[in-house]
């Protein structure tokens, strides 16, 4: 039984953004040697998110949409009254609720060292409170 935790780095470019890493994900479990197990995918940021959808351009310029009504920027928060150590305000609010909405992992089943996925799945790390450098995990489980 094999474990392997391997993190990496995403520079975002946007406030709010939809980055496919599926590819990227493929290749470092492909590099494990893992022929059967499973597949974590975990941002590790509570202002950044990992959801599967199909990958169209407009379906990513829909989630931002969609969340940006969910929890507009202007919505009164009461954690955004929030007062860090450091004497600064939290001021991205909408950001942890957008977070929430979509969830910081996912997990495949891996069947002879590929992921099992639909035809149309897409993984995207989902940007919610950028431009900023970002990390990630993949967890890979198996034999």
């Amino acid at each position: 039984m094999t474990s392997r935790v391997i993190r990496f780095g995403i520079q975002t470019t946007g406030d709010t953004e939809t980055i496919d890493i599926t590819e990227r994900v493929r290749d470092m479990v492909r590099e494990t040697g893992v022929q059967d197990g499973l597949a974590l995918v975990m941002t590790l940021h509570t202002t950044t998110a990992i959801t599967v959808n199909e990958g169209l351009p407009d379906l990513e310029d829909d989630i931002v949409e969609m969340l940006q009504r969910l929890a507009p920027a202007e919505g009164d928060y009461r954690h955004a009254r929030f007062l860090h150590s450091d004497g600064q305000m939290a001021v991205n609010a909408p950001s942890h609720l957008r977070g929430a909405l979509l969830g910081f992992q996912c997990m495949f089943p891996i069947a002879d060292g590929e992921m099992v996925m639909g035809g149309r799945q897409t993984i995207y790390f989902v940007e919610l409170d950028g431009p900023l450098y970002r990390e990630a995990v993949v967890q890979v489980i198996g034999a």
